[in-house]
């Protein structure tokens, strides 16, 4: 059966395991549990994100690896790892988040979740279920150390798809272009490389995700958990020896762990400044105000809003913080914004 296993990208580092059946109906999953599942109908996700990171089609009756997982997206699907032995579960992200759907946007109110079952665990040598979190990556305790003492610079945003990954882009892209090393971390969301990939490409040397550290989803993650991540991550970049550190917090200001994050005085006193991406002027202004009680100030605003010349006019008439276009994210001038050391 291995040799027809269609693995998912956050099971690209398991390759010695045995599939155990044994514990299908008398075993409760955790997260990052890693599993082998039967396409049984398909829905939303017709195709997965492959260990080569290829876009591969499923079809029913495939064989798929894959890993359990919580997810939170307010344009997509909210799921959860069940809470009991569970055979028939659905496919909640592309990279191989497995759950069960609690909750959907209405653009897919006629559309279900790819639904799956159980065939059984991964297993190591000993037995043990194959768990991602715990598989490759040593953690390391958070102890606000940044290495190569880089500048921190925190991309936030009012809510999913307002902008925030291609804010990171085209940030990076304009550091890289004044000279300076930049690296990249996405630190929170569910497991799909597609926002790493565009921060590499626009001209991150280094990029790194949650997954690096094997998680599939950090939805209901405890705080201290996502601090040791966070470390984990800024150590998987020391070797890049980066001037900049550009990095993602997922979904909106009011999601459970970005508000964790943002409230936590250690996690702040690692960042050196903040870009809140949003998708109209509204949000723009509640956004500041909320930063604003956290005693956060942007050092720029960008994201979807900056797309109407109009949305831009209502907030710079309104606000003294810098609006950004893509345009401008992507030029050497950028440094300007966040460095104070800088002379032009």
């Amino acid at each position: 059966m291995q040799s027809k296993i269609k693995k998912t990208i956050i099971c690209k580092d398991i390759t010695d395991f045995a599939i155990d059946r044994s514990r299908n109906l008398t075993y409760t999953p955790k997260k990052g549990d890693i599993a082998i599942f039967e396409v049984i109908a398909i829905g939303k996700h017709h195709t997965l994100q492959s260990d080569s990171k290829r876009i591969m089609t499923i079809v029913e009756g495939d064989i798929i690896m894959a890993a359990f997982a919580n997810r939170y997206a307010t344009e997509q699907f909210e799921g959860y790892v069940p809470s009991e032995p569970t055979q028939l579960l659905d496919i909640l992200g592309a990279g191989g988040a497995i759950g069960v759907l609690k909750s959907k946007h209405a653009n897919f109110k006629h559309i279900p979740a790819t639904q799956v079952k159980l065939v059984g665990y991964a297993v190591d040598q000993d037995g043990a279920i194959i768990n991602s979190i715990y598989y490759k990556t040593p953690k390391v305790s958070f102890n606000q150390t940044v290495p190569n003492e880089a500048k921190v610079i925190l991309s936030i945003g009012s809510s999913m798809d307002s902008g925030k990954t291609t804010t990171a882009a085209f940030l990076a892209r304009g550091l890289s272009e004044s000279g300076k090393k930049v690296a990249f971390i996405k630190l929170t969301g569910t497991c799909y490389t597609k926002d790493m990939d565009l921060v590499y490409d626009c001209g991150a040397q280094a990029a790194v995700d949650f997954t690096s550290a094997g998680f599939p989803s950090t939805y209901m993650c405890e705080k201290e958990e996502l601090l040791d991540l966070y470390q984990t991550l800024l150590q998987l970049l020391a070797s890049s020896k980066p001037d900049f550190i550009v990095m993602e917090i997922a979904d909106g200001l009011l999601q459970r762990e970005t508000e964790f994050l943002l409230r936590d005085q250690s996690f702040m006193n690692t960042i050196s400044e903040v870009i809140l991406s949003c998708g109209d002027s509204l949000a723009v202004f509640y956004g500041i105000e909320f930063l604003k009680n956290l005693g956060i100030q942007p050092a720029a605003l960008s994201g979807v809003f900056t797309m109407s010349p109009l949305l831009i006019q209502e907030v710079v008439e309104r606000s003294s913080i810098p609006v950004m276009t893509i345009d401008e994210l992507m030029t050497s001038k950028v440094l300007a914004y966040f460095d104070p050391t800088y002379a032009n």
